[in-house]
């Protein structure tokens, strides 16, 4: 057995993901040859894949330590930081990598990944090009140079790209991921649910991809579509509250602005809960999403017999509380659909209170209490956007 053979086993084994066993392999050439720097190179690889992030770390500096003079030490210590989201040190390894050995196309590869964790479309777009320029046939390549001009919203271009990387690599789930989120950017989201399909047909445990066709699959509802444009377009800005004082017409546009984000997220209910139960498309979806899609249309409907109720009985309290129940879909949407857990935890207990509220209000007969919850519960779309600001982004 000669030394590289542990090596190539393990390169193998990694290509098949199974790192574990790749890590066995590293461990017991490295026994053998401690200053083995491509081992300790693989090892740190391997022991990313599984989750062992400091101990990765550890080896992939070490690597470094033994042989600075090594392009390829740099380059999968550029891997190994960025698969830990150590982005800066992820970056200075790239670039040590590339100032080594500029020709290797990979390490451009590698540099346009950590671009595009960043959203830096025009740092992502040269860095693909330069990659490009070496191997002008690489469809990963023209792949994250299509993410990077969808980025930039350059249309046509982003199109062209994405097309010839599906034509590079017909069985690269990357290029028709690429071509899926061309054609979902620009209002196609009819292609860009194949194009998922297509991703995960080629790899099935690509979550990114499954987010993406349930996306594009409620895009394709033609009235889901141009409520989620509007909501987009006519967010309203939270500084707009230091102007009610000067200008208290501006109040209609608040109220405006959250009445369109409350039917937008009804849409959304529906939308979810037709794709759910269809037999093509329920694995997609979580019994989560479901589960919050039931439970909005409960509220709408509950809320719709209270409202019915108060106006035929003459309970003004009772009505009004009927339509904070609606308007509580607002509340429960946006908590579901942040990304931090502890924004979602905020928000899901901003939720309750209102609910709480609601109660209250119909328990004391209260119409302003009930009024004050409406308003309270379509406003939640600012007081999600604060939480978000402050503790993460959506999922």
């Amino acid at each position: 057995m000669t030394v590289a053979d542990p090596v190539q086993r393990a390169r193998t084994l990694l290509q098949m993901r199974r790192p574990t066993e790749a890590e066995r392999e590293l461990r017991g050439l490295l026994a053998q040859e401690p200053q083995h720097t491509t081992a300790l190179s693989y090892l740190a690889l391997a022991l990313v894949e599984q989750g062992k992030v400091a101990e990765a770390v550890a080896e992939a500096h070490e690597a470094v330590r033994q042989a600075p003079d090594q392009w390829f030490t740099h380059y999968i210590a550029g891997h190994v930081h960025r698969r830990a989201c150590r982005l800066d040190e992820a970056m200075a390894a790239i670039n040590a990598s590339l100032a080594l050995r500029p020709e290797y196309a990979p390490t451009w590869e590698l540099l346009a990944r950590t671009h595009l964790i960043r959203n830096q479309w025009p740092e992502m777009a040269e860095a693909a090009r330069r990659g490009l320029a070496i191997d002008a046939q690489d469809s990963d390549l023209m792949s994250l140079l299509a993410l990077a001009l969808t980025g930039l919203g350059k249309t046509e271009e982003a199109k062209a790209a994405a097309a010839h990387a599906v034509r590079l690599g017909p069985e690269s789930a990357t290029a028709h991921l690429a071509y899926g989120r061309a054609a979902l950017a620009f209002d196609d989201p009819r292609r860009a649910a194949d194009a998922f399909r297509e991703v995960l047909r080629l790899d099935p445990g690509f979550d990114q991809a499954r987010d993406l066709l349930v996306a594009a699959l409620k895009q394709r509802n033609p009235i889901y579509r141009r409520l989620a444009r509007l909501r987009g377009t006519f967010r309203g800005s939270w500084r707009l509250v230091f102007l009610l004082p000067a200008a208290p017409p501006l109040v209609v546009i608040f109220i405006l602005i959250a009445v369109l984000h409350w039917a937008a997220w009804v849409a959304e209910a529906w939308t979810t809960l037709r794709l759910a139960r269809a037999k093509a498309t329920r694995l997609l979806f979580a019994d989560a999403e479901a589960r919050v899609a039931v439970i909005c249309w409960c509220l709408v409907a509950v809320g719709a017999t209270l409202l019915l109720l108060g106006v035929t009985l003459g309970l003004n309290a009772v009505g009004t509380a009927g339509v904070a129940v609606m308007a509580l879909v607002t509340a429960v949407q946006e908590a579901a659909h942040t990304g931090s857990a502890r924004g979602r935890a905020l928000l899901y207990g901003w939720t309750a209170l209102l609910g709480l509220a609601v109660v209250t209000s119909m328990v004391l007969t209260s119409p302003v209490t009930a009024l004050l919850s409406v308003y309270a519960g379509l406003a939640t779309i600012w007081v999600a956007a604060g939480v978000r600001r402050v503790l993460g982004h959506d999922g």
